[in-house]
C-alpha cells in the first residue's frame, strides 16, 4: 500500500486522485471517518483511495463533490482513473470509441461492453481475473457514460444468438442482461439485431468485430483475440468489413423480431420458473 506522504501525484490518475482526495479533506479540516459519515461510507474506504489501495467509483465522485463543494472535480478526473484500469492493449480503442460518431459491431458471443449489466460484466471479469473484479468492472461502466451524454455515438449491434443462450453469470443474471437489452428498444441511437442461428454459414464465423467512424477521421477496424486487439484504418480492410457487415445485417433479424426474440428467451430459458 502506497504511503500518503509519500504519493506523487504525477505517477498515475490513480495517484493524482488519491493525492488531491487527501488535500481536498484535509483543507476541509475533516478526518477519514468524518467525511466517511458525510458520503455514507466508511473511513477506511476514504483511506484505501488516498493511499491508492482502492479505485473510486463515479457515484463515489459525484458524493465527494458534492460533499467538499469541488465542482466537479472528482467527477471528471474519475474518468481518467477508470480509463486506466483497462488492460493497456484496449486502451487505445476505448479512446477511439468515445471519439466514434458511429459504432457497428458483431458479437458472436456475448453482449457487447456498452450494454453489459454490472452484474453480467463482474461474472465475466471473474473468470480471468479474481482479484482485480471491482476495478475492471467499474473501467467497463464507465465506457458506458458515452451513450448518456448529450451527443451519444449511433450504436448498431448484430449480437448472435448465443450470446443470449450462453448462461453468464447464471439465470437471474442472465435475465437482467436480456431486460436490459429490451430497454434499448425505443432508443434513437441504439439499434440491435439478433443473427439467428437458422442463417447457416456466415460472413461472421470468424469472430466478432467493430467499426467506428468519426466526423473527420477516417473509419477504423478493430478485432481482438485473448489478450490483445488489432486496430487498422486500412481501406481496403473498411471496404471488405463493410460490406461483410451490411451481409450481416441483412440476414438477421429485425430490431423489432430481435426484441420478440430477446424476450421469449428471457421467460422462457430465464423466468422465475426454471
Amino acid at each position: 500500500m502506497a504511503n500518503v506522504q509519500s504519493l506523487d501525484p504525477s505517477a498515475s490518475p490513480l495517484d493524482y486522485y488519491g493525492w488531491e482526495l487527501r488535500r481536498q479533506r484535509e483543507a476541509h479540516g475533516l478526518r477519514q471517518g468524518q467525511l466517511g459519515e458525510i458520503i455514507f461510507c466508511t473511513g477506511s474506504l476514504i483511506g484505501q483511495i488516498e493511499t491508492t489501495k482502492k479505485v473510486p467509483t463515479r457515484d463515489f465522485s459525484e458524493r465527494l463533490d458534492a460533499a467538499l463543494g469541488t465542482d466537479g472535480v472528482f467527477s471528471r478526473l474519475v474518468g481518467l482513473v477508470l480509463r486506466s484500469q483497462l488492460p493497456t492493449w484496449f486502451q487505445q480503442y476505448a479512446d477511439m470509441e468515445a471519439k466514434a460518431t458511429y459504432i457497428s459491431t458483431y458479437q458472436a458471443q456475448l453482449v457487447y461492453g456498452l450494454l453489459q449489466t454490472e452484474e453480467y460484466a463482474r461474472a465475466l471479469l471473474a473468470v480471468d481475473h479474481p482479484n482485480k473484479v471491482d476495478e475492471m468492472a467499474a473501467a467497463r461502466l464507465e465506457r458506458q457514460q458515452i451513450l448518456k451524454g448529450k451527443n451519444p455515438p449511433a450504436l448498431w449491434i448484430v449480437l448472435s444468438e448465443t450470446a443470449l443462450l450462453q448462461e453468464v453469470g447464471g439465470r437471474h443474471v442472465m435475465r437482467g442482461q436480456l431486460a436490459r437489452l429490451l430497454d434499448f428498444r425505443d432508443s434513437p441511437w441504439v439499434q440491435i439485431q439478433v443473427f439467428p442461428f437458422s442463417v447457416g454459414q456466415h460472413t461472421g464465423m470468424m469472430g466478432s468485430f467493430t467499426l467506428l467512424r468519426f466526423e473527420d477521421d477516417p473509419d477504423l477496424f478493430y478485432v481482438e483475440s485473448y489478450d490483445q486487439g488489432h486496430m487498422t484504418a486500412d481501406p481496403q480492410v473498411i471496404k471488405e468489413r463493410s460490406v461483410g457487415y451490411a451481409r450481416l445485417q441483412a440476414a438477421a433479424l429485425s430490431p423489432e423480431d430481435s426484441a420478440t426474440l430477446i424476450a421469449r428467451v428471457m421467460e422462457e430459458r430465464y423466468g422465475n420458473t426454471p
